[in-house]
């Protein structure tokens, strides 16, 4: 029963301390706002500071592992290139190892005068109440962040104490004193430093559970040290957990995080087990306190870095390596690169890369319009990820042209390459929202699979003519685009006016299935929808088209919404609508459609 108890409270202490060590870091992060992301994003020019900010970063919020989920969020929308992300990681690392110093706090001790103010019941009573004034009684969200900061750090303090109380009365114990020998065998000290860590997912719990065994005055530097060793590599598996739906380059980023670990677990374990064969240190049967844990942790740690440091290029061809690149993932590569800040002085140049970066948002748009209509008709799981994957990198494909083209602007430039940059940044916006609607076709292709949604045959196949329709529309746009062919932009407007005649006749037919029950009012609200994005789409890629075709024009004119989506002035525009018209047919519809004046379809 006495055993039963001790473990109990010795879990309890944990799941304070976790708890405690998260409600910290999520206050310090939400007190920082933005901050702490922007730091690793723009201060990580050269691999030394990607290293001092790893560093810096992981001891404000307490986890290298919530420090390289971040970072690989970067890695893994192209905001930030895999070399930078490596000395951020081996930074993290050292930063992770502050906890244990923080956690040397809690065990002060004293009785009396200065001692007792300083002992740790006292400094987390004081920060508790501290804490929970700030986080009852203050109104601003900056106060209340505080407050949880210092509550955090109380509670941390608690669940240390708890712990070291738990495990206190083992000091006694013949058959602890035996296990803990037997850790100092270091195959089977660096497996339960690993397996230990993996279950907690915290490196920084896993050391502070060492630190409160020391406190039975039992722990030698033989078992705590292969234990420290096998902590890195155990943490690495939240990080790896996290990566498993990102893209190449972001698995790489996980794989760094292991490789380090891995590495200084080999590296440092051969280097010293050797040498104590050799010269038997003295210091093995040394009896280890919570700040010997922390030194010795910290110790190894920078000691990786360290050896690691100038091999960053090599480890970069190792993941590489290891991961390596297929025709898809050089396809979806982001390429902001391309935007070099140095070309802004040169408009002529900064303009063409542009364009260029522009072309791969294209490509990037038509592949994932055509996934989220595939999802319609074949609904997978792993493929409605990719979607909203992909459209979060067509969301950074506008962030960075349209941060990049307003610089440009403030620029000297002439006044065709002012109307080129003011052209571009309206066509982004075009292609942004044509993103959007694929993001919303594939939500409403997930509500549909998992509200069993489905509709009748005669439905589907109207769908899928319109799909057709939608499909070429974007594949044309694109190819426009990308070719700079304005004689092909001109058949985009009236193919989206055919698409745009199409679902209007479309949603009257479901409202006549409707009536006569032959569907649910559920499936005809979807139905409906997915026809509204259909036409969204039609109208942005036109709306693109026409900003291609005033892009050769001399007037100082630059609002696209003054002029008409539809320019239905000219014979080449009847011409193509009557060619769509016949071709996405669905019967009656051809009639409908060509009995229509052109101006009508605006």
């Amino acid at each position: 029963m006495a055993i039963f108890s001790m473990i109990l409270s010795l879990l309890c202490g944990v799941s304070l301390f976790l708890f405690g060590m998260s409600l910290m870091g999520d206050g310090l992060k939400l007190a920082a706002g933005n901050k702490l992301e922007a730091f690793l994003y723009k201060m990580t020019n050269t691999p030394l500071k990607g290293v001092a900010l790893g560093t810096g970063v992981t001891s404000v919020i307490q986890s290298s592992s919530a420090t390289t989920v971040m970072v690989i969020g970067f890695v893994n929308s192209g905001m930030m290139k895999l070399k930078q992300a490596i000395g951020i990681i081996m930074g993290a690392n050292i930063g992770t190892s502050i906890t244990g110093w923080i956690l040397c706090l809690s065990y002060i001790e004293g009785s009396n005068g200065i001692a007792s103010i300083l002992s740790t019941a006292t400094i987390s009573a004081v920060v508790a109440v501290v804490g929970i004034i700030f986080r009852m009684f203050c109104k601003r969200t900056l106060h209340k962040n505080i407050g949880n900061i210092m509550l955090g750090f109380a509670i941390l303090m608690t669940g240390m104490q708890m712990m070291s109380g738990a495990v206190s009365p083992l000091r006694e114990s013949p058959v602890f004193i035996k296990m803990l020998t037997m850790f100092s065998n270091p195959i089977a000290g660096i497996l339960v430093g690993i397996a230990f860590t993996a279950v907690l997912q915290s490196a920084s719990a896993t050391v502070g559970v060492l630190q409160a065994l020391s406190v039975t005055g039992i722990l030698t530097f033989a078992s705590a040290f292969p234990i420290v060793l096998g902590i890195g590599v155990g943490a690495a598996c939240p990080v790896l957990i996290s990566a498993v739906g990102a893209n190449k380059n972001g698995k790489r980023t996980a794989l760094v995080y292991l490789i380090n670990d891995l590495f200084g677990l080999i590296l440092w374990s051969v280097v010293f087990y050797t040498a104590n064969a050799i010269v038997h240190f003295t210091f093995m049967d040394m009896t280890m306190t919570p700040v010997a844990i922390a030194l010795l942790n910290t110790v190894f740690r920078v000691a990786t870095v360290i050896v690691l440091f100038p091999f960053i290029p090599k480890v970069e061809k190792l993941v590489c390596w290891l991961v390596k690149d297929n025709q898809e993932d050089l396809e979806d590569e982001a390429d902001f690169d391309l935007l070099e800040e140095r070309l802004l002085n040169y408009p002529a140049l900064a303009i063409a890369q542009c364009h260029r970066v522009m072309n791969g948002m294209s490509k990037k748009l038509r592949k994932n319009v055509n996934r989220a209509m595939n999802l319609l008709n074949d609904y997978q799981q792993d493929k409605y990820d990719k979607v909203q994957r992909k459209e979060d990198l067509i969301d950074k494909y506008e962030s960075r042209l349209g941060e990049y083209l307003i610089q440009l602007t403030k620029r000297e430039m002439n006044t065709a390459q002012t109307r080129q940059a003011s052209l571009y940044l309206h066509t982004i916006n075009d292609f942004e929202r044509i993103g959007d609607h694929a993001s919303y076709i594939a939500h409403m292709s997930n509500e549909m699979h998992d509200n069993h949604t489905n509709f009748s045959q005669e439905a589907w196949d109207e769908l899928n003519v319109v799909m057709e329709a939608v499909r070429e529309d974007i594949n044309i746009t694109c190819n426009a685009f990308m070719k700079d062919d304005k004689e092909m932009a001109q058949r985009v407007a009236p193919l989206g006016a055919v698409i745009t005649g199409l679902c209007d006749v479309l949603k009257m037919r479901h409202a006549e299935r409707l009536s006569q029950g032959k569907c649910g009012l559920e499936e005809g609200t979807v139905f409906s929808d997915i026809l509204n994005s259909f036409c969204r789409i039609a109208t942005h890629c036109a709306s693109a088209m026409v900003a291609l075709m005033k892009s050769g024009e001399t007037g100082s004119d630059l609002h696209i919404h003054d002029s008409k989506i539809y320019p239905t002035n000219s014979a080449d525009y009847y011409q193509y609508f009557r060619e769509y018209g016949q071709k996405y047919d669905i019967g009656n519809q051809e009639g409908h459609m060509l009995s229509m004046e052109p101006e009508e379809v605006e």
